[in-house]
């Protein structure tokens, strides 16, 4: 089945279609490759997603709709969409009309290029057909990453239970009211952890209001973790600083290692799913 999102792809006049498959290498400046197409469709995958979330999920606290935004607009998932897409097929396509037929055999594959490409085709279908048209077509081809991080974030309790077991601590849930008639009863539960409560959930369900506490509470203590993380980094920075003035004659300087880190998809156990799409336009 044709995805939508190639169904409007398919309507872009073809200078469109060329800049969205323009590598900032092929390009004779910035401005004319698919950097500005990405920024604005970046922007609209985020709103696209968000609001899609606040729609389905009624239940789901903030903390909870935020992560689970944060893995579906991820790289990671952006890349697996473009290569259910065939979007590296077709930047291929685009670069054998020019002269970066060499250099497009290995971006095709490029988990960064590739989730280029996603924001960039979303940019470009909702500048030429607006917001209402772009929109079921990003659900759409977005919708098995919305199910599957749904599903795979659901047990906030254990995650929390886990989490607090590394340092010996515990968690309670405390019933702190209910309203509504008995078929349509909200619960709101506070999750406890060492008398500090951490984290307020509702739900229809006291299990539904315990996860979503558990989910602000873990929340909670991960930023907690990556404060203090940064406070002990910049002590640390500060404590060196002598150091690092007596050897600034030195020409000897430690090279920064970047680390790319992968999010495990509802395909992690293979190579993403390909529609075997060829060229468009």
């Amino acid at each position: 089945m044709t995805q939508r999102l190639l169904t409007l792809a398919q309507q872009l006049d073809q200078a469109t279609l060329r800049q969205v498959f323009t590598h900032t290498s092929w390009a004779p400046d910035r401005v004319q490759s698919y950097e500005r197409l990405e920024f604005l469709g970046d922007s609209v995958l985020s709103l696209c997603i968000t609001t899609e979330l606040y729609r389905r999920f009624p239940d789901f606290a903030e903390g909870h709709l935020a992560r689970l935004r944060a893995y579906i607009v991820s790289r990671a998932t952006c890349s697996r969409v473009a290569a259910k897409l065939g979007l590296g097929k077709l930047l291929r396509h685009y670069a054998d009309q020019g002269s970066e037929g060499g250099d497009a055999a290995q971006l095709q594959s490029n988990q960064n290029v590739l989730a280029d490409l996603t924001e960039s085709l979303i940019g470009a279908v909702y500048l030429t057909f607006g917001y209402e048209a772009v929109r079921p077509a990003v659900i759409e081809v977005f919708d098995e990453h919305i199910v599957f991080a749904e599903g795979s974030y659901i047990d906030h309790k254990t995650e929390l239970q886990e989490h607090l077991a590394r340092s010996g601590q515990s968690v309670a849930y405390k019933v702190l009211g209910f309203s509504g008639p008995p078929h349509n009863r909200e619960f709101e539960i506070d999750a406890v952890v060492e008398g500090e409560s951490l984290g307020r959930g509702f739900g229809t369900s006291k299990k539904r209001a315990e996860q979503e506490a558990a989910a602000e509470a873990l929340h909670e203590l991960q930023s907690k973790a990556r404060r203090s993380a940064r406070r002990a980094r910049l002590r640390g920075s500060r404590s060196r600083k002598p150091e690092l003035e007596a050897g600034a004659g030195s020409d000897e300087t430690a090279p920064a290692v970047p680390v790319d880190v992968d999010v495990p998809g509802p395909d992690a156990g293979g190579e993403p799913g390909d529609t075997g799409v060829g060229g468009v336009g």
